[in-house]
C-alpha cells in the first residue's frame, strides 16, 4: 500500500476471509476458556455432594441446598434491583446531557406579518379576530385632538378642586 496502488478486489476479499477465519478461531477459543473457567469455579466453590448415607442425611443435604438456593436468589434479586436503579440513573443523566447540550435551533428568518396573521398564529385557526389597528389609532388621535379644546379653561378649576379635597382629608 505505500506505493499508492489500489488493492484488487480478489486480494481484499482474500484478506477479509483470512481475518474472519482468525476471528472465528478466537471466538471458539474464548468459548472454551469460559467453559473451563466455569468448571474450575464450580469445582472450587461447589464440591460434589456426598450422597452416601441414610434418608435423614439426604434430607439434611437437600435442606442445605434449598437454603443456599434461597440465599443466592435473594442476592440475585438485590443485584438486579441495583442494576435497574443504575440503568434508570444512566437514562436520567443521558436526558440531562441532551437538555444541557440543547437542540440546535435554526436561525430565525425575518417575516413580515400582519397583526391579524399574528393573532391567528397565536390563537389558532379557529379564532378569527379581525382588528384594524390603524383605524383604532386614527380614532385615538382624533379623540386626543378634541380633548384640549374642551379643557383649556378648566385646568385651574381642577387644581382648586384637588386642593379642596386635600384640605378635607387633612382636617379629618
Amino acid at each position: 500500500m505505500p506505493s499508492g496502488k489500489k488493492m484488487t478486489s480478489s486480494r481484499r476479499h482474500h484478506l477479509k476471509s483470512l481475518v474472519l477465519q482468525i476471528a472465528s478461531k478466537w471466538l471458539e477459543q474464548e468459548k472454551q476458556d469460559v467453559a473451563a473457567a466455569k468448571e474450575a469455579y464450580l469445582a472450587e466453590h461447589c464440591p460434589e455432594p456426598d450422597l452416601s448415607g441414610d434418608q435423614a442425611a439426604l434430607m439434611e443435604v437437600c435442606k442445605k441446598l434449598h437454603q443456599a438456593i434461597d440465599k443466592v436468589d435473594e442476592e440475585r434479586y438485590d443485584i438486579e434491583a441495583k442494576v435497574q436503579k443504575a440503568d434508570k440513573e444512566i437514562e436520567d443523566l443521558k436526558l440531562k446531557v441532551v437538555d444541557l447540550a440543547g437542540v440546535k435551533k435554526p436561525a430565525l428568518k425575518k417575516v413580515r406579518m400582519s397583526a391579524d396573521a399574528m393573532l391567528k398564529a397565536l390563537l389558532g385557526s379557529k379564532h378569527t379576530v379581525n382588528m384594524d389597528l390603524r383605524a383604532n389609532l386614527k380614532q385615538v388621535k382624533k379623540e386626543t385632538k378634541e380633548e384640549p379644546t374642551e379643557a383649556i379653561g378648566d385646568w385651574r378649576k381642577n387644581i382648586e378642586d384637588k386642593a379642596d379635597r386635600k384640605k378635607m382629608f387633612e382636617s379629618a
